[in-house]
């Protein structure tokens, strides 16, 4: 049986293509969603030019995160299936039954806005439109997201994962582990990446069997205690989430990666905009070498004051692009406009309460822009982390 970070190298090479697309499309939105070298702990990060990508990223998680969890009202509903039961319930048990069933939903409700979640989801969000892709653990304490460049997936033919592994670098002293110690380690290749290092690589590693899921996590090639875990098929903590799904592709797409063209240009037109208006805005003065005004009486005059000179002898340097500049500025408005309704910036409403109408229109202009993709989320995110929310509160 292979190890957990043998399994986790021979994965990494099918997510190379998609990790390096997920670099290049948070350099140009939010730099700080997934970094290209996590064993430093200090790490400096490119600005953008432009921040038209990054209030779109905001823009467009925001209107999922109200889609998908609205605040105010329940996301699903209860109720029995009248064609599976095969007889006919009489109508005061079923209005027992609906009042216990609001009562369930009431309690998943309460469960939801006490926990964190939401902040984990929306920063999940955050991924899916920047990198099209996050796994999210669903963990007693609380909630947690994985990036692209910590874990890897497996799927089958027909999109369903089948094997997960993630990384993360955890300190040894909250492991909890004296005895693990590289110089006694199996693993001879491990031991110049920890030897003198305060942090290890765990590796957590998800399959699925016939009889449900199971994980295991691994430090140093060596399983640790009490961390085996197993959960059914259905409900499992463990939920890879996808923007745009590709047939036949592990890893999803994202909806920057759908618009990187206007983007990249909209990025080098600002960066060419700033600069150069940056010179347009240097003031330069020349002096005529035969002029009997002196540059320094001109560099030292006052506002207002009067110095000796001929006006013809003076002149101010100027860029004189201002045609170019203009010509700039209107590509920009164009590129902006485009992305703004890509992102749904342009339809923002400005309330004090959100109602169910406006949740319900936000739904059908999700599912109308986005073609399909709020479909997608509600199969492989919200149907699986409803059933096992039920699953641990039951």
């Amino acid at each position: 049986m292979k190890k957990a970070r043998q399994r986790y190298n021979e994965l990494s090479s099918a997510r190379e293509q998609f990790l390096e697309s997920a670099y290049e499309c948070a350099e140009l939105t939010i730099p700080t969603l997934i970094m290209r070298n996590e064993n430093t702990n200090y790490q400096s990060f490119v600005t953008p030019w432009q921040s038209v990508g990054a209030k779109g990223v905001v823009t467009l998680s925001s209107k999922l995160m109200l889609g998908l969890l609205p605040p105010s009202t329940t996301f699903f509903k209860l109720q029995l299936d009248d064609s599976k039961l095969g007889v006919e319930i009489p109508a005061e048990m079923k209005s027992e039954l609906d009042l216990s069933f609001a009562k369930i939903e009431r309690m998943i409700m309460e469960s939801i806005a006490a926990s964190t979640d939401r902040v984990q989801i929306f920063a999940a969000l955050k991924h899916l439109v920047v990198t099209g892709n996050a796994l999210l653990f669903m963990g007693k304490e609380g909630m947690k997201v994985y990036p692209l460049n910590r874990y890897v997936v497996e799927r089958d033919g027909n999109g369903n994962v089948v094997e997960i592994v993630t990384k993360e670098r955890v300190s040894k002293k909250l492991l909890g582990l004296p005895e693990l110690d590289v110089e006694n380690s199996p693993n001879d290749d491990s031991k110049g990446d920890y030897k003198g290092t305060k942090d290890v690589d765990v590796y957590t590693c998800v399959k699925l069997h016939d009889s449900g899921w199971r994980w295991h996590q691994e430090a140093n090639d060596m399983l640790l205690p009490e961390s085996v875990g197993k959960a059914p098929k259905d409900k499992t903590p463990w939920l890879p989430l996808r923007f745009v799904t590709v047939d036949g592709e592990d890893y999803g797409r994202s909806r920057v990666e759908e618009f990187l063209g206007d983007i990249k240009s909209l990025e080098a037109l600002m960066q060419a905009v700033v600069e150069g208006s940056a010179a347009a805005a240097k003031v330069v003065f020349t002096v005529s070498p035969s002029s009997v005004t002196k540059p320094s009486s001109l560099a030292n005059a006052g506002n207002g004051a009067i110095i000796q000179g001929r006006p013809d002898d003076i002149g101010v340097v100027q860029v004189g692009k201002t045609a170019d500049f203009q010509t700039a500025y209107q590509m920009i408005g164009v590129l902006e406009k485009r992305l703004a309704a890509a992102f749904l910036v342009l339809s923002v409403r400005q309330s004090e309460r959100t109602t169910a109408e406006e949740v319900r229109m936000t739904q059908m202009e999700l599912e109308r822009q986005l073609g399909g993709l709020f479909s997608l989320l509600t199969t492989e995110f919200l149907i699986p982390y409803l059933k096992r929310k039920m699953h641990t509160l039951t």
